[in-house]
């Protein structure tokens, strides 16, 4: 069986560029649809925090009109995280973790992400050091990538180089959050040294790079849990 750590937001609020404390925490379908996905192929999932903080949803991501009017998939997604919420209430600290008995770090978005993971140095180290070893699959999905931010500096950034997707800029723009964000995800990643590989807005994109799985957005969360799980499988065999 494999294992893996999916590290969430403890964020409540994503403060603005003017100074607007907008209420976040993790996107209920980069959380919901990779854990239903990994569980039922036998996965092993530990949720940490950092602080090990309550992980919060977006209340907004459980809405129907964040889900395309579908009310269905909203009732489904509620559901889902109540049938959680216990272990969403008490995950375990990240400042107590280590990789080992992990195949895997899963990081889902939501804007929370931005606001504590992305200057969180125990999360960078634990990306950091799973990057680093091919046996082991880093993922994050949609604003999980701001994580990736806090693992190293300019001079020493631990996926520079590295092919990698995210929300993107038209995406933010066209959710009519970018004009009052401190700042936009594509932008840091690309600043910061990524190759950034971008698809259609709103659509499914998942790249992967190595031991590296990153999904573009919501619509990509299935796709990249299945990579993740292709990914473990082929580590596997080689062994």
């Amino acid at each position: 069986m494999y294992s893996v750590l999916m590290i969430l937001t403890g964020a409540t609020s994503w403060t603005q560029k003017d100074g607007i404390q907008r209420p976040t925490g993790f996107w209920a379908e980069e959380f919901a649809v990779p854990h239903e996905t990994l569980s039922s192929a036998g996965v092993a999932i530990t949720l940490a925090t950092p602080g090990g903080k309550p992980a919060p949803v977006d209340a907004l991501s459980l809405t129907p009109e964040a889900n395309h009017g579908d009310v269905a998939k909203a009732k489904a997604l509620s559901a889902y995280v109540e049938r959680h919420a216990e272990a969403l209430r008490l995950p375990r600290r990240i400042e107590d973790m280590s990789l080992t008995g992990f195949d895997a770090v899963f990081v889902p978005g939501g804007h929370g992400p931005m606001q504590d993971l992305a200057v969180d140095a125990n999360v960078g180290k634990l990306l950091s050091d799973a990057l680093a070893d091919p046996k082991k699959v880093v993922c994050a999905l949609c604003h999980g990538q701001a994580s990736f931010l806090a693992a190293g500096d300019a001079s020493s950034w631990a996926f520079k180089g590295r092919r990698l997707t995210a929300f993107t800029n038209a995406e933010e723009t066209q959710a009519g959050l970018a004009a009052n964000a401190p700042w936009l995800l594509e932008d840091r990643l690309r600043a910061a040294g990524a190759s950034f590989d971008s698809g259609a807005p709103w659509s499914s994109h998942v790249v992967v790079d190595g031991n590296l799985v990153t999904g573009q957005n919501p619509a990509s969360a299935e796709a990249a849990a299945k990579a993740v799980l292709d990914l473990l499988a082929e580590r596997v065999e080689r062994v």
